[in-house]
């Protein structure tokens, strides 16, 4: 099991500097938490009187120049942490930066002599790096005077390290009397205690906590502005998990994901330390981090000592495995022409998720690259569904079910890119329901958003990639086979396609999820909403693309494009005819500015594979 260390110091008293009236009570509240709330192993508090460490001999900790030095310096010589362990430094007080250099003002720093009588903060994290632990997270709650924590601003990245800053460089970092506790502290503590749902388990999720309520708490006690923000090196230490408790399956896959692409890039190092964070986080259950370990080791052509950590096993002691993403297991099953089922077989598929935020996520399904006919053969289906052409398919991901209205609020929350969104379209209300009544210009919007808020490459399938994702393998009209029923998808149940009987039309959207996936692990591809793919329309395949391409008749800047696109799948209103994996929608409701209840999307990520 993971340890964690914490070092808390908070300085009121200063010989040579302006007091502060809460920088104290800031340390030995964070120390509190520490203690208490995280229970960490180990709590090393330094304020102007608290008791000395209890060794022998016994260590002062009165925050001066020599005692926190010489702290640092004789504690952290060798290593008393491992890989995977944590150790969080606090300091509340004055704060300067000299020389291009971040300076913490101890008790009796001179600020004429700044180089000689403060600790730089590179100095603070070079001794705690050599402690052992990989996961190194300082909080400074610096630069203040005269009530407010201002300095000449202290704030730069640090190799290695997350560092969260109370405020920019350029402003103050306030006390509020009424708390007795600085704004950043006040804010930290908040976002710390934070269970359930909406928690700050991992950096990015307290930044962005802290990034709104710290302004909002000095607005409230009429404070000017102040912008706190995290430093992390190197990047993917934003994904870092905190506080393990209350760690969502997201955030370990997004670790996962994080880890895969270091290992795509050969850094070997970083791999195998994010590959740690998900053995903690995972509380050492994880089967996948034996086989990373396995594997990295394999690439470096280490084979003794064991490159796999004592602490990486199997609940059963197991070591193997190939480079795979999460997986999800599901039934796959297959009906003859009068909607019988003839074969259930269990399948897996690989995926990833976006954390959206308030309990919401985006599920990212792998498609794997391959070939297949695209269109329907003679006998089945409309002249715009020929000729049948084989098409080349690169893997890609895809959304899991058609975007839901709770995914659709949280991204349509985020900055606008190119047009406005209505937070709400739908006229068949549920969080867990299909967004509908969206335009395409709505979808291509909504997938702007999403593209910047997760630094991926989020768009609508090609249609041809929305075939080939349907059909999953299988060449019958539907997925299912010969023909499908209201037991299997949404769709208008009185009207039949083959031999089956009539069923149920129910005359609105359904939740996603609640029919069985096809061979890929896609729920809803029949039925449900129409679903809208990137190209252009056209009425035959005559000249159309062979490498699952969209389909554009010009160079158009994709929101400038006018007339019809592409929709497909049926709907919860339509014939079953309509919901083949080869039917296309040819009407008017392919303007790309129509929106109504029959049409809704799901995106694409062209993220590739994570790994070959």
């Amino acid at each position: 099991m993971a340890k964690n260390w914490a070092i808390a110091i908070g300085i009121n008293q200063y010989n040579n500097l302006q007091h502060l009236n809460y920088a104290k009570l800031d340390a030995q509240a964070m120390g509190d938490w520490f203690k208490r709330d995280a229970k960490f192993n180990e709590m090393f508090l330094f304020t102007e009187d608290s008791p000395p460490i209890p060794t022998n001999p016994s260590i002062p900790t009165q925050p001066t120049y020599g005692n926190l030095r010489r702290f640092l310096r004789v504690n952290f010589e060798t290593p008393l942490l491992e890989a995977g362990d944590n150790l969080w430094f606090f300091f509340a007080g004055h704060g300067c930066r000299e020389g291009d250099r971040d300076y913490l003002m101890l008790i009796d720093s001179d600020p004429g002599d700044v180089e000689h009588t403060a600790i730089s903060v590179d100095y603070v994290t070079q001794r705690l790096r050599r402690s052992g632990a990989d996961n190194i997270v300082l909080f400074l709650d610096a630069c203040r005077d005269e009530g407010s924590r201002r300095g000449v601003g202290i704030g730069e990245e640090h190799q290695g390290v997350v560092t969260f800053y109370s405020c920019s460089p350029s402003q103050k970092s306030y006390e509020i009397e009424q708390l007795q506790h600085g704004s950043f502290t006040q804010a930290l503590l908040e976002g710390l205690r934070i269970a359930g749902e909406g928690n700050c388990a991992t950096v990015e999720r307290l930044d962005r906590y802290l990034q709104a309520r710290v302004p909002a708490i000095n607005q409230l006690h009429r404070k000017t502005s102040q912008n706190p923000y995290v430093s992390a090196e190197p990047a993917t230490k934003l994904h870092l998990i905190l506080l393990p408790d209350y760690a969502t399956l997201n955030d370990i896959n997004q670790l996962k994901i994080d880890a895969f692409q270091a290992e795509v890039k050969q850094d070997w190092e970083l791999a195998r330390q994010l590959w740690l964070r998900v053995n903690v986080a995972a509380r050492g259950s994880d089967m996948q981090v034996i086989e990373a370990f396995i594997r990295i080791a394999n690439k470096q052509g280490v084979s003794s000592p064991s490159p796999i950590p004592e602490s990486v096993t199997s609940p059963r002691g197991e070591r193997s495995g190939s480079p795979e993403l999460p997986v999800f297991k599901f039934d796959v099953v297959t009906v003859n022409n009068k909607g019988q089922e003839v074969k259930r077989e269990p399948r897996q598929a690989e995926y990833f998720t976006e954390d959206l935020g308030n309990g919401v996520i985006l599920e990212m399904v792998s498609i794997p690259s391959g070939k297949f006919l695209m269109g329907s053969p003679q006998g089945e289906g409309d002249d715009d569904e020929k000729p049948q052409h084989q098409v080349t398919v690169e893997s890609f991901f895809m959304g899991k079910y058609p975007v839901t209205q709770a995914q659709w609020k949280r991204v349509a929350a985020l900055p606008k890119v190119n047009r406005d969104l209505e937070a709400n379209p739908s006229k068949f209300k549920g969080d867990n329901r299909p967004v509908e009544e969206v335009s395409w210009y709505d979808a291509v919007e909504f997938c702007s958003r999403l593209s910047k808020y997760t630094n991926k490459q989020y768009r609508l399938p090609s249609e041809a990639e929305w075939e080939y994702a349907c059909r999953a393998g299988t060449t019958t009209p539907f997925h299912f086979g010969e023909t499908i029923t209201t037991e299997l998808a949404n769709y208008n149940g009185n009207f039949t396609y083959a031999s089956e009987s009539k069923g149920k039309k129910r005359g609105e959207t359904t939740e996603v999820g609640i029919f069985l996936p096809n061979g890929f692990g896609l729920y809803d591809m029949h039925g449900n909403l129409w679903e809208w793919c990137q190209d252009d329309w056209h009425s035959t395949y005559k000249g159309a693309p062979t490498d699952g391409s969209a389909w554009f008749d010009d160079n158009t800047q994709l929101y400038q494009k006018r007339g019809k696109a592409v929709l497909r799948g049926g709907s919860w209103d339509n014939y079953p005819k309509n919901c083949r994996s080869a039917s296309r929608n040819s009407n008017y409701w392919a303007v790309r500015d129509d929106f109504n209840t029959y049409i809704g999307f799901r995106v694409v990520c062209a993220f590739g594979r994570i790994l070959r």
